[in-house]
């Protein structure tokens, strides 16, 4: 068997030089943006909307104007494109073979019945159509009644979806019906329900990006990924809500509802892949497409208890879609097991010969077995202190666990200026969703107006210095990469125990802005989307609630709140983070007291499409 030392060393296509950035301390900045709900927040968007001296203000209260400040950065070009792309080593130039990927696709193991906490996977779907016992047809009959908001009364989880075509999916789903009747599946993915944000095209759908505007793609085209999906037999149900536009981290979203966390009603469920978090957490599907442009897969999974994987920059293709944030922002999944995540990740970065960068990304495959992959782990005190007391006990206890039971050793690094590039990724990805709206703001979100008028004050000068500190912290993680291979770096998701709806109800209809709990919500995860590298999030266990928030939850849907624990790797190295969060999956099943929990509304999708079956015969 070979050794890691007797590798080959990888090959990537622009790969930043490995250079150290320099050698500063981590320095938490105060942040002073003033939260504003109710009539403030009305009063103030309307205007900031006809200000341009109050847009001004907003822009240099938020202290962009301090990139400047960094004289290091003047040695620094400005790099716009953090794509880096692992170049496959004696690869075949026949491209993809579809059907030979399907079957080469890995078939989940079936869960013990008595797991703690035990998800439906797709491996339960899969065999229970093989049986006969299920089909997909009463699978999705089952579902659409809960998820449609065009029904009197309206589905119990109607909040989480925007749109079903029911003739599609039934369409879909009595063709999978057929293949398993011939036993001729197209591949494990065949007949299990998938759902899909609002952040793509999909024929048919509209594309909304959870406004009340109209994105969809002129020729009615489906993005790439979600192409994928359907190829391999996936009944696309829906698609999922969406913080607006994209631009926050709760799905607070007062144009179509919000969905409330599965786990405590009083909490938000993330976003902006809100929908899509909601969707996998309540058991309604095992897969869900996400994007995530400063967390917008991550969080929502952290906060619902599932898993969540932001990929490689430029790796999956949402072709045709036109992204709104195309230099930080990439599409993944969200998955109820790590298995999940891992079918549907192979599927989904299927190379795109459209895509200029998709298509020059390796398809997707396996570590070797038995792996030889050095087993490192990275952490970084300084930053890691940044989360609550209940998490980076959580977090340390994790990392132990890694250590003494799977091999893992543990070395520190330490990224310079994080505080300051966490304030060019927000400078970044607002400029370019500014960009993307031009001026089609007046139908927005209060809060959503005061972002989007912020972001069009970006000066030039101020955006290509963002992107001067991009290309530093690339080079700097490139330097770690090279002295550690195979190192996977660790963070708590998020350092705050998930986010509460602190207004009640009113939050909830007129939207609210609270800038200071957005950046620190993102105070992990904004780095693998400004350089471009790969990021899984893993549920690490749950903490107590904030008692005030019971008065949200008058259902008593109150549980302990969700928790997660992300790592970080090379460019490309997404088989690495799989195989790491297999491990963590374990620990959470292993070794968290109670093991993984499922929340309150939880459903028994398969148990209800059985006896729908059984009511059918009798």
């Amino acid at each position: 068997m070979a050794s890691p030392q007797d590798e080959p060393k990888p090959i990537f296509y622009n790969y930043p030089d490995p250079v150290p950035g320099p050698d500063v301390p981590y320095e938490k900045q105060t942040l002073s943006n003033p939260v504003l709900r109710g009539l403030p927040l009305t009063i103030g968007a309307t205007a900031l909307a006809y200000s341009t001296t109050l847009q001004d203000f907003f822009w240099y209260n938020a202290n962009f104007r301090s990139l400047r400040n960094i004289k290091i950065l003047d040695t620094y070009y400005a790099r716009y494109d953090p794509c880096v792309i692992p170049v496959e080593q004696n690869a075949s130039p026949s491209g993809v073979d579809a059907e030979q990927l399907f079957k080469d696709l890995p078939l989940p193991r079936i869960q013990p019945d008595d797991l703690s906490g035990r998800y439906h996977s797709i491996a339960d779907f899969h065999e229970l159509y093989k049986t006969g016992q299920v089909t997909p047809t009463a699978v999705v009959e089952t579902l659409l009644p809960l998820i449609r908001r065009d029904i009197s009364p309206i589905g119990d989880h109607s909040v989480a979806f925007l749109q079903s075509r029911v003739d599609l999916v039934l369409a879909a789903a009595a063709a999978s019906t057929e293949r398993y009747k011939n036993k001729a599946p197209l591949s494990v993915l065949d007949g299990v329900p998938v759902a899909v944000k609002d952040e793509v095209d999909v024929t048919g759908y509209k594309r909304t990006l959870g406004s009340t505007m109209d994105f969809t793609d002129p020729k009615d085209g489906t993005s790439w990924c979600v192409k994928k999906w359907e190829e391999a037999g996936a009944v696309m149900i829906g698609k999922t809500t969406m913080h607006e536009m994209g631009l926050d981290t709760t799905n607070n979203n007062p144009n179509f509802g919000t969905p409330r966390n599965p786990h405590h009603a009083g909490y938000y469920c993330g976003g902006s892949s809100g929908g899509s978090g909601y969707a996998v957490g309540s058991g309604l599907v095992p897969i869900t497409l996400g994007a995530d442009g400063g967390g917008s897969i991550r969080i929502p999974s952290t906060y619902c208890g599932v898993y969540g994987l932001k990929p490689s920059h430029g790796r999956v293709s949402g072709a045709p879609t036109v992204g709104i944030a195309g230099t930080t922002g990439v599409l993944g999944p969200i998955a109820a097991t790590m298995a999940d995540l891992e079918v549907a990740y192979r599927i989904m970065a299927t190379p795109d010969p459209s895509s200029s960068s998709s298509s020059r990304f390796p398809i997707p495959r396996p570590l070797p077995s038995p792996s030889t992959r050095k087993k490192i782990l990275g952490i970084y005190p300084a930053w890691t202190s940044q989360a609550t007391p209940a998490i980076q006990d959580l977090n340390t206890a994790a990392i132990q666990y890694l250590v003494s039971t799977h091999n893992y050793t543990v070395v520190e690094f330490t990224v310079p200026l994080l505080p300051q590039g966490q304030l060019a990724h927000a400078l970044t990805i607002l400029a370019e969703i500014s960009s993307f709206l031009h001026s089609s703001t007046a139908t927005l979100t209060n809060p959503n107006k005061i972002l989007v008028a912020v972001g069009s004050r970006t000066p030039a000068a101020d955006f290509l210095q963002a992107q001067k500190l991009r290309h530093l912290l690339m080079q700097h993680l490139s330097s770690i990469f090279q002295r550690h291979p195979g190192l996977v770096l660790i963070t708590p998701t998020t350092p705050n125990e998930g986010w509460p709806i602190a207004g009640g109800v009113s939050d909830l209809t007129s939207g609210v802005s609270d800038g200071n709990l957005s950046i620190r919500s993102m105070e992990y995860v904004w780095l693998a989307n400004f350089t471009g590298v790969p990021s899984l999030s893993v549920p690490l266990g749950y903490v107590e609630p904030d008692p005030s928030v019971a008065k949200m939850c008058a259902d008593g849907k109150v549980g302990r709140v969700p928790v997660g624990l992300m790592g970080m790797c090379e460019w490309g190295g997404e088989e690495t983070l799989i195989e790491w969060g297999k491990e963590g999956e374990a620990w959470l099943r292993d070794e968290v007291e109670g093991g993984r929990r499922r929340p309150a509304n939880w459903m028994d999708v398969l148990k209800m499409a059985k006896g729908r079956m059984r009511a059918r015969a009798e």
